[in-house]
């Protein structure tokens, strides 16, 4: 069994999750992670994928058969590092430059983005314009977990970072 990071762009429509599925199923596909997404009319979908590697040839050309998608992909190794997970939430008032100074200050530490998911919104009561982030990270030493906070918080004094428990 060989693994495959795959990523899918198409117009959104009613049944790509299931015609998706579907092709990954019938070639002795393993659908071990995923995120899925609907952004301004798109279906947005990054797959990590288990298939005997005699399947993959074909199954790709399924995927790729299927109308409007483009897909790329790339082998993957499964990762044995000894990694401590972590979880956060963060919210700011909203101005350009906000995921390139978390994504700067998270890199100078020598930390690993795993997952960062973010969203615009209005503020319920104010109406100010609002930046919601929230992203898993993968640290190796304990040190860092220490500095991050702090880290963060120097992006403004508008900054409200927690960690999240899972």
């Amino acid at each position: 069994m060989l693994r495959y990071l795959v990523t899918l762009q198409v117009a959104d429509r009613k049944g790509l999750v299931e015609q998706i599925a579907h092709a990954v199923s019938r070639h002795g596909g393993n659908w071990l992670d995923s995120e899925l997404r609907h952004i301004d009319g798109i279906f947005a979908a990054i797959l990590l994928l288990e298939v005997p590697a005699s399947n993959w040839d074909i199954l790709a050309e399924n995927l790729e058969c299927i109308e409007g998608l483009s897909m790329t992909y790339a082998k993957t190794n499964k990762n044995s590092h000894q990694i401590k997970h972590l979880s956060f939430s963060l919210v700011a008032y909203d101005r350009p430059g906000l995921v390139h100074d978390i994504s700067n200050k998270i890199s100078a530490l020598g930390i690993n983005i795993e997952h960062f998911s973010t969203r615009y919104e209005s503020a319920s009561h104010t109406g100010v314009p609002l930046f919601r982030a929230n992203f898993d990270l993968g640290i190796k030493n304990p040190e860092q977990e220490d500095l991050l906070s702090s880290a963060l918080y120097a992006i403004g004094d508008d900054v409200v970072l927690d960690k999240v428990t899972t």
